[in-house]
């Protein structure tokens, strides 16, 4: 056989191009490291299921809108306590959310609120199409009560497992237990492929119309003809071959972010009025992408989530508040909510610590020797 002659191949500094494409996909080229990227994720998560390499989570979420049949003007219940690319692709859909308030157990999607959002869209004459659930800094939602209630009132289920790859509930890996998952291989996340996200599919099927969709709807012509809208969210084939490789530090930097969350449980473990957040139960397995904690002003002599902060900010060291709630974004005020006052609670009052796998024994002694400080004083 020839060698094939590419109309562009990338070329690099030796003039060689980096990988030869693979035939996974009558719509597009797609490179052999994306190809060998998505198998390795799927052998990882250790499921029937399919995936598909897209260069966002965020992209990853729009897909699965698609796939759950959401249009214009359809319900869509999702997590207020999530960043907000969570909550974006309904709105690219022109759909409407319908936000859902925490539990204290997991700080994610509270099953009661969930049902009563539910109850109360119905009411109203608009049955929800779809729910996004955010496995929030790598921890698992009560997944039996709110996939049970999912199932049970025939709404496709997606889990926004962003923060989450290597987290688990009831031994089953996150983003497979939904009818869609999604996963980010974002700069700040556990692996990285310097931006880049996976869709998990039930089938060959859904899997082709998302790498439809995602390389600009082009149907296999020997010209460029579209059948549809679609949207440029492929992964890059470079990036899906730096995620090859830091795959190989996965299991390396979970143990790493594992002993991260033990120290600040011994740090803390004297300290009133702090809580480390950890696992409900032995269901629940985080892959503690972020350590994190809750302050109660009551019980620490006053201080407060922002006098750590700060502090920590002069020791230069970085922490950061929880996210801030979708329904008292700017953006989202005006969208219903459901809900008690948990996400307000964990706002105010939460705190993400320094989590890094490259974290040293030097820098858990600063910031040891800092928290030190700001309780001593």
């Amino acid at each position: 056989m020839k060698k094939h002659i590419y109309l562009s191949p990338p070329i690099y500094g030796d003039q060689t191009v980096l990988s030869t494409p693979s035939s996974i996909n009558v719509y597009d080229d797609i490179y052999k490291d994306i190809d060998d990227f998505e198998k390795i994720v799927k052998g990882y998560l250790n499921t029937d299921k399919q995936v598909v390499a897209l260069n966002s989570g965020t992209s990853a979420i729009h897909m699965a809108l698609i796939l759950a049949g959401v249009v214009e003007d359809d319900i869509v219940l999702c997590q207020s306590m999530t960043f907000v690319a969570c909550a974006n692709p309904i709105l690219y859909q022109r759909a409407k959310p319908v936000f859902v308030g925490s539990e204290e157990r997991t700080w994610n999607m509270c099953p009661e609120a969930l049902e009563l959002a539910y109850l109360e869209c119905v009411k109203k004459g608009k049955t929800p199409k779809a729910i996004i659930v955010t496995s929030l800094y790598g921890m698992s939602s009560d997944m039996d009560a709110i996939g049970s209630f999912a199932r049970k009132n025939s709404i496709k289920l997606i889990e926004d497992s962003a923060e989450a790859l290597g987290a688990a509930h009831r031994n089953k890996k996150l983003s497979t237990i939904g009818d869609y998952g999604i996963l980010s291989f974002n700069l700040n996340k556990i692996i990285t492929t310097a931006g880049g996200g996976i869709l998990v599919v039930n089938s060959i099927e859904e899997k082709q119309k998302v790498l439809h969709l995602a390389t600009q709807a082009k149907t296999n012509l020997p010209y460029y003809h579209h059948d549809t809208l679609g949207y440029n969210y492929r992964l890059g084939h470079i990036n899906a071959a730096l995620g090859v490789i830091q795959f190989k530090e996965l299991e390396n930097n979970l143990k790493k972010r594992k002993a991260n969350h033990k120290f600040y449980e011994e740090l803390f473990k004297h300290i009133s009025g702090i809580y480390v957040h950890k696992e409900p139960d032995d269901h629940f397995i985080s892959n503690h992408w972020l350590s994190a904690i809750l302050v109660d002003p009551s019980k620490t002599g006053g201080i407060t989530r922002e006098d750590i902060r700060l502090s920590l900010k002069k020791d230069n060291i970085e922490s950061r508040p929880l996210w801030k709630p979708m329904h008292i974004q700017p953006l989202y005020k005006d969208y219903p909510y459901y809900g008690n006052k948990v996400c307000e609670t964990l706002f105010e009052n939460g705190l993400c610590l320094p989590s890094g796998s490259n974290l040293t024994d030097e820098d858990r002694q600063r910031i040891t020797t800092s928290i030190h400080t700001i309780f001593n004083k």
